[in-house]
C-alpha cells in the first residue's frame, strides 16, 4: 500500500451502491462512517438519477451520480467504497482504480480468483491504497481472542472446530437474493460465510497448510418464499473442510446453507491448558455480537470473557452497540483511517487489502479443488 501523509481534512467518501431502500451500505457503512471522526460521506452513485437523488436526500449526501464512473472522476472524493453485489465488483471497482482513488471493496473482491487478481494488479501498478471488507479481523472480541491464544491461555493449540449456518442457500429464496443460487455469481456459501470465517480463523490461529474437503448441492431446487415458484440452484449448500494448520493443529469446519434451530455459529479452540469458545446467534456472525468464553487449568466450567476496553480503539461512541451490523465495520474504518493518515500505532496490523483478498480467493479455490478431486491439497 502507498503511504499517505497525515492531514487534518476529513477523508471524503463516495459510496457505490447506496440505496434509499436499504441494503448493506445503508445498514452498516453509513452508520459506521457517520459515527466516526475523520470521515465525510460526500458522494454516492446509484443506477439512475432518481434513485441516486432519493438516497442523497435520505442520507444527507450532497453529491449524487448515476454511475460509478462519474463518482470516481469527482475531485471531491478521496475514497471510493463499493458495496454492490459481487458479480458487479469488477466493472464498478475498475473506474475508481483508473481514476487513481483509494478503494474499499466489500468481500469477496471479485466473482472469482481471476477477477480478484486483475483488480489487485491494476491497483498495484498505480500504487493505490486498497481495503477489502473482511471486517471480522477488526472485531474487538477476535483481536482479544488472538492475543489470548498468543499469550498461551489455552496452552498449545491441539485442534479447532467451527460450525456455521449460511442464512441463505437454504430451502427458500427471495427476489433480492435469487442471484445467490448461481454458483458462477461468485456470491456463494464458500466465498461469503466460509470465506469470512476462515479468514477470522487465520488471524487467530494461522493459515492452513493442507486441506481436504467435501462440497455438495443437496438442494438443487429451491422454493420462492412468497410465490412458491421452484428455481434451480447450482451453488453448494454443504461445505465440510478438514485440515492441518501451519502450527500442526487439526481444524474442522462445517458450513451449511439456511439456518439451524440449534446453532448459527459455534467455534471452539482446544489446547493443552484450556479451551476457548466463540458464539453468535446470527448466521452472518461477522456482522453482529460475538460472545467469548473460556476455561483453563482447574476451571471446570466455561465462563464469559468480557473484552477489555482497550480493544475498542477509543471508539467510545460504539460502546454497548456490539449487536449492530455497523459495529465491526466501524472498527475497520477506524483502522483504515489511521492507515490513511499515517497514524497507525506501531505493531498494529492494517486492514486486509487487495493482495490479501487474492490470497484468500486462492485459498478458497484450493478448497474447491480438494472437493472436486477428492484429494488432500497442500496450500
Amino acid at each position: 500500500m502507498t503511504s499517505i501523509s497525515p492531514c487534518q481534512e476529513p477523508i471524503r467518501v463516495g459510496v457505490v451502491g447506496l440505496s434509499a431502500s436499504g441494503g448493506w451500505a445503508a445498514t452498516a457503512h453509513v452508520p459506521a462512517l457517520v459515527g466516526l471522526d475523520g470521515y465525510e460521506l460526500r458522494a454516492l452513485s446509484a443506477s439512475s438519477d432518481e434513485s441516486a437523488h432519493a438516497a442523497g436526500e435520505k442520507y444527507a449526501v450532497p453529491l449524487t451520480f448515476n454511475s460509478a464512473e462519474e463518482l470516481a472522476r469527482c475531485e471531491e472524493v478521496d475514497l471510493v467504497v463499493v458495496t454492490v453485489r459481487v458479480p458487479q465488483h469488477l466493472e464498478l471497482i475498475r473506474p475508481a482504480i483508473e481514476a487513481g482513488k483509494m478503494v474499499f471493496s466489500e468481500w469477496p473482491l471479485g466473482a472469482d480468483l481471476a477477477q480478484a487478481e486483475e483488480l489487485a494488479d491494476l491497483a498495484d501498478r498505480r500504487g493505490l491504497l486498497t481495503a477489502v471488507g473482511l471486517q471480522a479481523r477488526s472485531a474487538p472480541p477476535l483481536r482479544y481472542l488472538r492475543d489470548l491464544v498468543a499469550e498461551g491461555y489455552a496452552g498449545r493449540v491441539l485442534s479447532t472446530s467451527m460450525l456455521g449456518s449460511g442464512a441463505y442457500w437454504g430451502a427458500t429464496y427471495d427476489d433480492s437474493h435469487a442471484y445467490l443460487l448461481d454458483v458462477t455469481s461468485g456470491a456463494t456459501l464458500l466465498s461469503i460465510p466460509f470465506g469470512h470465517s476462515v479468514d477470522a480463523l487465520a488471524i487467530v490461529l494461522g493459515e492452513f497448510r493442507e486441506v481436504s474437503a467435501h462440497m455438495e448441492n443437496l438442494r438443487p431446487e429451491v422454493t420462492h418464499v412468497t410465490s412458491g415458484a421452484v428455481a434451480a440452484k447450482s451453488a453448494e449448500d454443504q461445505i465440510a473442510v478438514t485440515g492441518l494448520l501451519e502450527s500442526g493443529a487439526m481444524a474442522v469446519l462445517h458450513f451449511r446453507g439456511g439456518t439451524s434451530r440449534a446453532t448459527q455459529f459455534h467455534w471452539e479452540i482446544n489446547g493443552t491448558e484450556g479451551d476457548l469458545v466463540v458464539k453468535a446467534d446470527q448466521a452472518p456472525w461477522w456482522s453482529g455480537r460475538l460472545r467469548l468464553y473460556g476455561a483453563r487449568g482447574r476451571e471446570g466450567t466455561l465462563t464469559e470473557l468480557p473484552v477489555p476496553v482497550r480493544y475498542e480503539r477509543s471508539l467510545t461512541q460504539w460502546t454497548g452497540r456490539t449487536a449492530e451490523p455497523a459495529y465491526n465495520v466501524a472498527h475497520q474504518y477506524a483502522l483504515l483511517r489511521d492507515q490513511i493518515t499515517g497514524s497507525l500505532a506501531p505493531d498494529t496490523d492494517g486492514v486486509p487489502d487487495f493482495p490479501h483478498a487474492v490470497r484468500r480467493h486462492r485459498m478458497l479455490e484450493q478448497v474447491r479443488d480438494a472437493a472436486r478431486t477428492g484429494r488432500k491439497v497442500t496450500l
